[in-house]
């Protein structure tokens, strides 16, 4: 399989519930992104008397690449990092604003492979009472199917556990 083909079966699992933009550029850093908002509120008896809201979105990042090395993973990584907290609008119902980074290669070194699972992020606005930010990120082989992530990606890790049944 190649990445490609892995973007395109990864995209077709986001579609549902992702707003996903993809970017046909060859200078584009990212192949695709997907967002997730949400929006819960609760109320008593009536509409305007409201009880409690909260606001809770993901933006995905998703990288094509030939070759992964620890190079092009920390500017990946920092281009992400930097891009998601830039469409954070902190206000008092945001709860958190997740970013994940999803690099699709056919070939990964193994400096990169380690470095994965040391690259973590966190950021709260207003000591956490405005919300907070995350970072997951994994990192698929295609060439092998092996994967590797950090220690929140490994959420993700039942999306990709057997490239089989991504290929249906």
């Amino acid at each position: 399989m190649t990445p490609t083909e892995a973007l395109e079966i990864l995209l077709k699992s986001y579609r549902s519930y992702y707003d996903i933009t993809t970017h046909e550029e060859p200078d584009a850093l990212f192949a695709a992104e997907a967002v997730f908002r949400s929006h819960d509120e609760q109320y008593f008896l009536i509409k305007k008397a409201v009880v409690s809201e909260a606001e809770s979105n993901e933006i995905v990042f998703i990288a094509v690449e030939d070759a992964l090395d620890e190079a092009l993973l920390h500017r990946l990584d920092e281009a992400a990092w930097s891009a998601g907290l830039e469409r954070v609008k902190p206000h008092q119902s945001h709860r958190n604003t997740d970013v994940t980074l999803i690099v699709l290669a056919d070939t990964i070194t193994a400096e990169a492979k380690a470095a994965v699972k040391k690259l973590r992020h966190y950021k709260s606005y207003r000591f956490g009472l405005q919300g907070w930010s995350n970072y997951r990120l994994v990192a698929l082989e295609t060439s092998s199917g092996t994967l590797s992530y950090n220690r929140l990606g490994g959420s993700l890790k039942n999306l990709f556990r057997n490239i089989k049944s991504l290929q249906k």
